[in-house]
């Protein structure tokens, strides 16, 4: 059974409708995501390879957890299942701060029209590598990377299969807000 989304107009507010996630990827609605970056106390931010199988970006290293936000569920809730759909760890509302909405308007050479709204949000936390279980239908491989790291994957983008590299100010944005976390 496929997935219902939420449509959202060109500034993000929900219309009241709801549509198949292949038709909204078909026809280009607008609707939202949720983006969560994971982080140690130490610095280290969780990177996940999406999987082979994905339509959109296979086997791109990016970030922690992503998903679409189901019809009738809030971004909070959907960040919540697809933390842990994705990489089976278990999260709260309280553990989510949010640090924005990003617009993130793209088409894709299979036909695919994706206008999402992501809702980005950070999250500390302090596991080992070991303590994620990774879904094979959505993630190829898990790492930690420095900040440093993080820094110069993002700098070579358009040849290391790290980021989309046209998204480079959001990579940013979201990397400055886990070390003003950091500083606290």
């Amino acid at each position: 059974m496929e997935d219902y989304i939420d449509i959202a107009d060109r500034k993000g507010k929900l219309t009241g409708v709801s549509a198949s996630k292949s038709e909204i990827h078909s026809k280009g609605h607008f609707h939202h995501t949720a983006h969560i970056w994971l982080f140690t106390s130490d610095g280290e931010i969780l990177l996940q390879q999406r999987a082979a199988s994905k339509l959109i970006c296979p086997l791109l290293w990016d970030v922690s957890v992503a998903g679409h936000v189901d019809a009738g569920e809030t971004i909070e809730q959907a960040a919540i299942r697809e933390t842990k759909e994705e990489i089976g760890i278990s999260i709260s509302e309280e553990q989510l701060i949010k640090i924005g909405v990003f617009e993130c308007f793209q088409s894709y050479s299979n036909g695919i029209i994706d206008n999402e709204f992501h809702n980005t949000y950070i999250v500390k936390f302090n596991l080992d590598i070991g303590d994620f279980t990774p879904n094979p239908n959505e993630v190829e491989a898990l790492k930690f990377v420095t900040i440093s790291e993080f820094n110069e994957k993002l700098e070579h983008s358009d040849m290391n299969n790290h980021f989309i590299s046209s998204n480079k100010t959001y990579y940013q944005f979201v990397l400055e807000a886990i070390k003003n976390n950091l500083a606290k």
